[in-house]
């Protein structure tokens, strides 16, 4: 299916619109993917005049606060407990960080009211309820990712639950869910009990011309990174999920076929070792190139050098590596997986195959390189798709949409008081054993 049709058309006209954005990363501070999606839609939001502020952490040398790109930023500084703390759990941080952010936050309201809050993920969860409940005003939560399909159903330690649990109560306390894809609303109505009639279905978009090298640095790219034979590309974290263990062990077929390749793996992560020993244990030598990560300039190039990018991963809510790849001009062969498989069209704007499949990767790759004409064929048609379906224009107003729905729809503190009785406990979260994407889950 086609990605038009799988995302609800909330486009319609919005008036001006005042929005707290609540983000744990954002410009200077970009981990992930996440800061650069806040940056982009925040601005594009400005851009189609709406007032919009972003309340996010603090980083060393950064103001904390300043208007930028139409966008007033809002950085809360650490807690001296904060850090260092005297434990490295994930969630001992995440619960000191939402205290400054907290205060940060009510400190942006004193300067005038709000319409709308739109937190970003689990890591604000507390922030975003509590404003909203103190505030009294509509909760719209996008979850880019959740994390039990970040491990395949499975939730393995403490942690792991913890989180769950916080995505499941972050979720019900938010008036509407904006979910990245179809496969991504599927997973939060599986997951959360949030029924589709809550939830937007809202793509990522992308700045095709940001990801448009020119002629001369995809050359110098070329040049640095390929040898007489064909270059093949990935761009991402290295993590498990992301299925690059898969590509390495597709290079000794391919390079049979293909004297003189060349493979580029784009990115850090904590399976990078792990990663460069399987390259090894494969005699792959010369043949893969770990770049480590590449600059907004170099990755483009990159990108746009190869005669093929592959996308491997095997969780993947989105996909937008696939839609940056695609602006810069590569073909395409990612896995039919999540949000991959609602942006490539096979044999249209890509070629794909089942994830966790080496074999089946070969064959995709293989295609691309042994068909000039159709892998450059297929790629135009991708880049052509990016452009029309994912800019950021579209899709901040398809968001302002989604904050309109949640506006009517908010149910004020008062109402919602009268209809259950006032000092009710909140309903307790289960969370079953098992794989929580197939019906073998029990509640306990």
């Amino acid at each position: 299916m086609s990605a038009d049709a799988e995302v609800i058309d909330l486009q319609q006209p919005a008036r001006q619109q005042r929005v707290l954005m609540l983000s744990w990363e954002y410009p200077p501070v970009l981990v992930g993917g996440l800061g650069r999606h806040v940056h982009a839609l925040s601005v594009a939001l400005a851009a189609a005049g709406h007032d919009v502020t972003v309340v996010t952490r603090h980083t060393d040398g950064a103001p904390l606060e300043e208007y930028s790109d139409g966008v007033r930023v809002i950085r809360a500084p650490e807690d001296p407990v904060t850090f260092p703390l005297a434990t490295n759990s994930l969630l001992a941080w995440t619960m000191a960080f939402n205290h400054t952010l907290t205060r940060a936050a009510l400190r942006a309201t004193e300067a005038g009211d709000y319409d709308v809050i739109h937190a970003h993920d689990w890591l604000v969860a507390h922030t975003a309820v509590t404003l909203a409940e103190h505030l009294d005003l509509p909760l719209v939560t996008t979850i880019h990712a959740t994390e039990a399909g970040r491990h395949q159903g499975w939730l393995p330690e403490e942690m792991n639950r913890t989180i769950h649990g916080v995505e499941h109560w972050l979720s019900n306390s938010s008036t509407r869910v904006i979910a990245c894809s179809g496969y991504m609303r599927d997973q939060v109505t599986t997951l959360f009990e949030v029924s589709t009639g809550q939830i937007d279905v809202v793509p990522n978009g992308v700045d095709d011309r940001a990801w448009r090298a020119r002629p001369r640095a995809v050359a110098s790219a070329r040049a640095r990174f390929a040898a007489d034979g064909p270059l093949v590309g990935y761009a991402g974290r290295l993590v498990y999920e992301k299925g690059v263990q898969h590509l390495v062990h597709a290079v000794p077929y391919l390079r049979a076929r293909h004297p003189g390749l060349r493979v580029v793996i784009a990115g850090d992560g904590p399976y990078r070792n792990e990663l460069e020993e399987e390259a090894r244990q494969l005699a792959l030598g010369s043949t893969v190139r770990f770049t480590g990560f590449l600059d907004t300039t170099q990755l483009p190039a990159m990108l746009g050098a190869t005669d093929a990018t592959v996308v491997p991963s095997l969780y993947e809510p989105f996909g937008m590596v696939a839609l940056e790849a695609a602006a810069a001009g590569a073909p395409l062969a990612v896995a039919a997986t999540g949000g991959l498989a609602e942006i490539v069209e096979p044999d249209v704007t890509g070629v794909t195959f089942p994830h966790s499949d080496p074999d089946a990767l070969a064959g995709a790759v293989d295609r691309l390189l042994g068909d000039e004409v159709f892998a450059r064929r297929v790629a135009r048609q991708a880049r052509s798709m990016v452009g029309r379906r994912y800019s950021w224009a579209a899709i901040a107003a398809r968001t302002a949409s989604s904050y309109t729905v949640a506006r009517r729809e908010h149910e004020p503190l008062q109402t919602r008081r009268f209809a259950t009785r006032v000092g009710s406990p909140r309903p307790r979260i289960t969370i079953p054993e098992g794989n929580l994407l197939t019906a073998g889950g029990t509640a306990c």
